[in-house]
């Protein structure tokens, strides 16, 4: 069993970016553009008022107000109406959405009054059906904070009290602790019915607007991308130390060649070809001279050298092994955090692709059953191409569609004749067929359209004969 969803917001003082996000004339990025064309505005506005904005200005026209608006008082609340994700699916698969939409109309205007309640519209492009409404907070009855008059000042002003009758413009009356608290227990109660309860009375949890979703899923994003940045630069610090590693590793080993070329040459003076051609009596001679030249301080020099740089690049291996272990093991950990993004990713992306096929799913189902609940639906969409074809914009085919009369200066475009007639103040409607009222046709001052192209290509037909006789006289 699902859960209700009741917000209530306080206005600020303009109004119009609000209306323009309810009425799609700007669209939000969660919305499906495809989808919006089953939005429907559940409130007639009063006469020659165009739009929400105006039917806030309306209301507190003609309220009845006594006293100036102030510049800091709420004229509107914002209301909206919902519940969870899979039970207004399933209330819209099961047939019900009608019906709970004038539910829901019937408990706002039985809560804050049917004349209060000037604007409520039904949005179907998003993941989740809901319902805006606008509340304009008019009220009567005694105020909740009177004014203490003081007796003890004989001399102080006394103000006449006011009717308690009299309509008056207060947020505060309708916004008030108890008041909320008693909205959400009477929603829940006539949403009872479609399988959605009260949440839980008392709960600590906020509500979240889309701005702060939003501004939310930026800030994971970065921190991800932030991290991804700090592993790269781990790894580039580990590369570089690396190849620090190997260049020393390099040097100690040119430096041991080095003095080992140095050694062979000090080895190769002792073998020099005098001393293999030596006689045997000086042998000692030659061996007290190689002692003597083995134990000089240089080739001692060079030993010690020789030493120190083996214990160097022994020490250099091992330093080389740890860092080597290291790079593995960050690596390791690199790899294993790779992975879980991965995983993470697949798994957003899985049940990015499930949200998209449920989505596909219920507009599937909706076109069907607005198809079967809308008889001139498809007519309607025939109609829209049509006078796309003709020329007409957005707007002028939008007022087409709804069946009102258009007057029109310009180009009609005959697909038929593949020619643009000139016309001037014709009037242009879309009616029901004469013979099938399920077939709509547009008319051309009340004449069909293709049987007026037709009449006027005849015209045009014959104003050009009649100038090639003139211009043949003429010849003659």
């Amino acid at each position: 069993m699902g859960y209700v969803v009741l917000h209530l917001d306080k206005s600020p003082d303009n109004e119009v970016p609000m209306t323009a996000h309810i009425a799609r004339t700007k669209m939000p990025p969660n919305a499906i553009p495809e989808l919006t064309y089953l939005n429907e505005e559940l409130v007639e506005y009063p006469e020659g008022v165009a739009d929400r904005t105006e039917a806030i200005n309306h209301r507190l026209e003609h309220a009845g107000l006594t006293r100036k608006i102030g510049t800091n008082q709420v004229r509107v609340i914002r209301v909206m109406l919902t519940g969870t994700q899979e039970d207004m699916q399933r209330i819209v698969q099961e047939g019900r959405l009608k019906a709970w939409c004038a539910d829901n109309l019937e408990w706002l205007r039985r809560t804050f009054g049917a004349e209060n309640v000037v604007s409520a519209v039904l949005h179907m492009d998003e993941a989740t059906p809901h319902i805006h409404a606008a509340v304009v907070p008019i009220v009567t009855g005694e105020r909740r904070k009177v004014r203490k008059e003081q007796t003890d000042e004989p001399n102080k002003r006394k103000y006449r009290t006011k009717s308690a009758a009299r309509p008056r413009l207060c947020a505060d009356d309708v916004m008030s602790r108890v008041k909320l608290k008693e909205y959400q227990d009477t929603y829940a109660a006539a949403m009872a019915k479609y399988g959605l309860q009260r949440g839980i009375d008392g709960s600590k949890a906020r509500h979240v607007t889309t701005q702060e979703f939003y501004r939310n899923a930026i800030a994971r994003q970065q921190n991800l991308q932030d991290n991804i940045g700090e592993l790269l630069r781990i790894e580039e610090e580990k590369r570089k130390a690396v190849e620090h590693a190997t260049k020393q590793e390099q040097t100690a080993r040119a430096e041991l060649h080095r003095t080992a070329v140095e050694l062979n040459i000090v080895k190769g003076e002792l073998k020099t070809e005098r001393l293999k051609n030596s006689a045997a009596e000086v042998g000692t001679t030659i061996i007290d001279g190689i002692g003597f030249m083995i134990g000089t301080s240089k080739v001692k020099r060079q030993e010690q050298e020789i030493g120190v740089l083996r214990q160097e690049v022994a020490a250099r291996d091992e330093t080389i092994g740890i860092l080597q272990a290291k790079i593995q093991t960050m690596q390791s950990e690199h790899s294993r955090e790779l992975t879980t993004m991965q995983a993470q990713h697949t798994t957003e992306t899985a049940n990015l692709t499930k949200q998209h096929e449920k989505e596909v799913s219920l507009l599937k189902a909706v076109i069907s059953k607005a198809v079967n609940w809308f008889p001139y639906f498809r007519e309607m969409i025939r109609m829209e191409n049509v006078c796309h074809k003709i020329g007409f914009g957005d707007e002028q085919t939008a007022t087409l569609i709804k069946g009102k009369p258009l007057e029109y200066s310009g180009e009609l475009y005959s697909e038929e004749h593949d020619y643009k007639f000139p016309v001037e103040r014709v009037t242009v409607q879309i009616t029901p067929g004469p013979t099938d009222k399920r077939k709509l046709q547009l008319n051309i001052d009340k004449v069909p359209f293709k049987e007026w192209c037709k009449n006027q290509f005849t015209t045009l037909q014959r104003i050009i004969n009649q100038r090639q006789i003139v211009r043949k006289g003429f010849k003659l």
